[in-house]
């Protein structure tokens, strides 16, 4: 007689409907974020190359972003400034006149409140550099005075109308200095997001092209290396320490074992950031007709989703909450 099998999980998966009944783990719109790049001086989008369907927008432009975003049912946007002018201090960063702060008092009022409204915090696209802080003399990056002007910077963007703020300079001690101005200036309510664990990564390279980046040389003194792992966890827990509200993991496929171990000990909310590269990868990929690309799409959002990431920042979130609210399968 044939042994048969006692226990047999292919019953599990035998049809969609019974695979998406018992999924472990899924996608809803609101676990999603679109980052959106605002230039000033142009007055209709502008492709970006190396990342198809993604577009530097216009100031004018940014209420009807918000409109698709807020019908899309996803859960923010978050704000990237192009500025026309850089400078060694990062000067468009604080003005009220910035390119970035013009772009969250817009992006506030056409919300109302329907979804987040999210700004980087960094000074990359401001300094003439390329840097995320100030140079000192020697010409490294000068930790304690970038976090004076942080501080400026946070508070530009609160009064602008910005609900969560992305610390994403990786400057030692950003969420304190960031969180002290705030509290003192009445801002108690505002959001701090840390990109805790930022890594320094090839896989910002479109991304340096959506901002204009002036950036010669590299970052690897203030981002993560990428053969550490318990830094990672270590760089979110002294965030949590200092009053962050969430933390982040960037990028986010590279580093789903850091994600992970974020996750297992985080007393916050944890988020990733799919970034520029790992968006590329696929679409071109995709394009040269050697990937389904909307398996890829999904599979690659459920992967980050499962490695323990409660939202998601990605350039499809768009299209992938569209996909949602018609009951696709996404992987």
């Amino acid at each position: 007689m044939t042994a048969f099998p006692v226990r047999r999980p292919r019953r599990l998966r035998q049809n969609a409907a019974l695979r998406r009944l018992v999924a472990e783990n899924d996608l809803a719109p609101r676990r999603l974020v679109l980052p959106v790049f605002v230039k000033e001086g142009i007055d209709a989008p502008q492709p970006i190359s190396s990342m198809p369907g993604v577009s530097q927008h216009p100031l004018a432009g940014v209420a009807d972003l918000v409109e698709q975003a807020a019908a899309a049912g996803i859960g923010g946007i978050m704000l990237f400034g192009v500025p026309e002018t850089r400078d060694a201090v990062g000067s468009g960063a604080t003005s009220p006149g910035g390119i970035l702060n013009r772009a969250v008092a817009e992006a506030a009022r056409a919300a109302a409140g329907r979804l987040t409204v999210q700004a980087d915090l960094c000074l990359d696209e401001f300094t003439d550099h390329g840097h995320c802080g100030v140079l000192a003399a020697d010409g490294s990056v000068d930790n304690d005075a970038t976090l004076e002007i942080y501080a400026r910077m946070a508070l530009a963007l609160a009064d602008a109308g910005a609900g969560i703020l992305g610390l994403s300079g990786m400057m030692d001690g950003q969420v304190a200095a960031c969180r002290t101005a705030l509290d003192a200036a009445g801002h108690t309510g505002v959001v701090l997001l840390a990109y805790s664990a930022k890594y320094a990564s090839a896989f910002y390279g479109p991304f340096r092209e959506a901002v204009e980046s002036t950036l010669t040389g590299d970052r690897r003194t203030y981002q993560l290396d990428a053969a550490n792992g318990r830094e990672g966890v270590q760089e979110a827990l002294i965030d949590i320490d200092e009053g962050a509200d969430i933390v982040m993991v960037k990028p986010a496929g590279p580093y789903l074992d850091v994600l992970a171990e974020v996750a297992a000990v985080s007393s916050v909310p944890v988020w990733a950031y799919q970034v520029s590269g790992e968006y590329a990868m696929i679409e071109h990929a995709a394009a040269a007709g050697v990937i389904d690309r909307e398996r890829a799409i999904g599979e690659s959002l459920l992967g980050i989703r499962r490695a323990g990431a409660e939202a998601i920042l990605t350039y499809w979130a768009l299209e992938v909450a569209g996909w949602i609210r018609d009951g696709k399968d996404l992987a």
